[in-house]
């Protein structure tokens, strides 16, 4: 395994900001989704999105890597360790899904995990989608609604904060039908942004 660039740390003044290091599959879109909220959420969370791009099991492997640094360098004083280590990735047809899994859970990487493919996630935001789809109609029909490409406009950005809710509630609807039909785990349609978007919202708690 090629060895990510390590990861320079920071001794934040603010001991109660929160510090999310995400790692991501795509080039441009989910960078984009993540660091608009990113933004919004600034003064209480640090979200940091290494450049390195690949597949479920080689961000997973990266982020363990990452991971184990950070907290050796920790110990040593050198900065903190992040809060929470995530990595963002489809399902398409990824013959090692299960292993970066199984990884991932042994090392405490959170995953936010979309089937088949992000556009599932942001259909999401407009409407039902309880049947089966392919990587192409989710692309299709989360395009037609946004009129945005791989590139987010603002105006898509601020349509998918304004459904937000929406969406996870019908995210966490699919979880439940698929729990409820013994279906294979992932199985389309499903996602699980909302935690992450959820977990870079979240309030930290008062300083003591």
């Amino acid at each position: 395994m090629t060895r990510p660039r390590k990861l320079q740390r920071r001794v934040k003044a603010d001991a109660a900001k929160r510090d999310l290091l995400v790692f991501v599959e795509g080039k441009v879109t989910e960078e984009e989704y993540l660091n608009f909220y990113r933004r919004r959420h600034r003064r209480t969370v640090n979200v940091e999105i290494p450049k390195f791009r690949g597949g479920p099991l080689q961000l997973v492997e990266h982020a363990i890597d990452a991971k184990r640094r950070n907290e050796r360098d920790a110990k040593r004083g050198r900065g903190r360790a992040h809060d929470e280590v995530w990595c963002v990735f489809d399902v398409d047809e990824h013959p090692d899904l299960n292993r970066a899994m199984s990884l991932a859970r042994d090392h405490g990487v959170s995953l936010a995990i979309s089937s088949p493919c992000l556009e599932l996630w942001f259909l999401l935001h407009f409407e039902d989608q309880t049947a089966y789809l392919d990587r192409a109609q989710a692309q299709s029909s989360a395009k037609r609604h946004l009129r945005s490409g791989k590139s987010l406009s603002r105006t898509a950005l601020e349509a998918l904060d304004e459904g937000y809710e929406t969406a996870r509630d019908r995210a966490q609807k699919l979880d439940a039908k698929h729990r409820g039909d013994d279906s294979q785990l992932h199985a389309s349609p499903s996602s699980g942004i909302w935690r992450l978007v959820d977990s870079i919202s979240e309030t930290p708690p008062p300083k003591r």
